[in-house]
């Protein structure tokens, strides 16, 4: 059982597919009751805040060509900067994540998920696309200085179907599910920061402005 007078922790779940079912949401969601259940027998709770994409499509390419978040994007950056842990799950384009996945990430401020355990995962039309992983999401967050847990899990068209290919989906999601939460369980609660703070004051900005 959960420790009630513990902090509730936050699992952040990042979604990039871009259809309505999605399999990178259908895959997310396993990788988020998965990763709640572990967490759940470690004694820790857990809320579970789902960043769809798709749904802030506009609003994220808005604030890449002026600089500023729209009102509706501003709890979703939010939710990743205060995150404890992140699942990112994306659809595969071209052997790699898709572009708007990417843009989200690139919206976050410098600092933002360092230190910060993240699940990576995505979904593809064929088992090749599963280099994805490896060659393109792990390189990403190793970047971003978070602490990417060892195993990735891609789901392809077969791992859906049933039977045996099914079952070793289950088991790298419960695999991967497990890692996640001991990184999140060993680790003090993350101190809420604002993503939008200004890193001077306006005085200090100006003030630098004017040194040659």
């Amino acid at each position: 059982m959960s420790d009630t007078t513990a902090p509730t922790r936050t699992v952040a779940v990042v979604s990039a597919g871009l259809s309505q079912p999605s399999s990178t949401r259908m895959l997310a969601d396993q990788l988020a009751a998965a990763t709640r259940d572990a967490l759940t027998e470690r004694g820790v709770r857990v809320e579970l805040p789902v960043v769809e994409v798709r749904d802030h499509a506009h609003a994220v390419v808005d604030h890449t060509l002026t600089g500023f978040p729209p009102a509706g994007l501003e709890p979703v950056m939010t939710t990743l900067t205060s995150a404890d842990g992140l699942i990112a799950a994306t659809p595969t384009f071209n052997a790699s994540y898709s572009g708007l996945f990417k843009t989200l990430f690139d919206l976050l401020p410098e600092d933002a998920l360092t230190g910060v355990p993240v699940l990576i995962a995505a979904t593809g039309g064929t088992p090749r696309h599963s280099l994805v992983l490896d060659h393109a999401l792990r390189p990403l967050f190793s970047y971003l200085r978070a602490v990417v847990v060892p195993t990735g899990v891609f789901a392809g068209p077969d791992d859906w179907a049933g039977g045996a290919a099914e079952g070793l989906l289950r088991e790298r999601i419960n695999r991967a599910a497990t890692e996640l939460a001991d990184e999140v369980a060993r680790r003090p609660p993350r101190r809420p920061t604002d993503p939008f703070a200004l890193p001077a004051s306006f005085e200090e900005l100006l003030g630098r402005g004017g040194q040659s």
